[in-house]
């Protein structure tokens, strides 16, 4: 079978669109969400009843932005490159919010159905959308830009260092939790379904993702200028 070639940049769009309605479809099965996105959720919950503007989306950016300033502390350098992992946190925080939209907005659905439907494709597309992240030239979200970043610059194997960053971001999500909303609200037993599951489907969707795309960039001149 002949591959889908030149996907680099398609890999950049479908894994931005897919991750954020991953995010939008878990919110709504109300069974918690990752423990990397669970903070920005968690934050926005408690800031809504004194800002009605702040938006999940609008957490989620400003959430990536204060983990992009500890990881260039923690690294001891700033690359200006660094400001277009910034845009695109700001793009993932308007697609987060514009999936919610067409989903009918953030309260979950009553349907235990529904809920479960919406986990499991949830789940799923995210898990897709992380492999195609992975695949790509074009600058990362926040999150996966501080486990990049941090394993290059100690010359720590990248697996060890995210799973140092999924404990700890799982242990920030709790506490969060406790501290500002008194509950465990964005984090229940899809959070350790999620922890279970996600590094096998992204290992099988990657997998097939290699049979059937050809990740090598349509626009070499742009991928070079916003590589970090």
């Amino acid at each position: 079978m002949k591959k889908l070639s030149k996907m680099n940049e398609a890999a950049w769009l479908f894994g931005m669109i897919f991750c954020a309605m991953g995010v939008a479809l878990c919110t709504k099965a109300n069974f918690g969400l990752s423990m990397i996105a669970a903070p920005a959720y968690i934050i926005h919950k408690f800031a809504i009843s004194f800002f009605p503007w702040y938006s999940q989306g609008t957490s989620e950016y400003i959430w990536q932005t204060v983990l992009l300033i500890i990881m260039c502390i923690i690294v001891k350098r700033f690359k200006p490159k660094y400001l277009l992992t910034f845009a695109c946190a700001i793009i993932f925080g308007l697609a987060v919010d514009t999936s919610l939209y067409l989903l009918g907005g953030g309260a979950p659905y009553e349907s235990m159905i529904a809920r479960i439907i919406a986990f499991a494709v949830g789940e799923i597309i995210t898990t897709v959308a992380i492999a195609l992240y992975f695949r790509t030239s074009l600058p990362l979200c926040v999150y996966e830009l501080v486990v990049s970043e941090i394993s290059q610059r100690y010359g720590h194997n990248i697996g060890k260092v995210k799973q140092a960053n999924d404990i700890i971001m799982f242990a920030i999500s709790v506490l969060l939790a406790l501290l500002l909303n008194r509950s465990f609200d964005g984090i229940g037993i899809g959070t350790v379904v999620i922890t279970v599951v996600n590094a096998p489907l992204i290992s099988l969707f990657g997998k097939l993702l290699d049979k059937i795309c050809d990740f090598s960039p349509r626009f070499p001149k742009l991928v070079d200028f916003a590589k970090i």
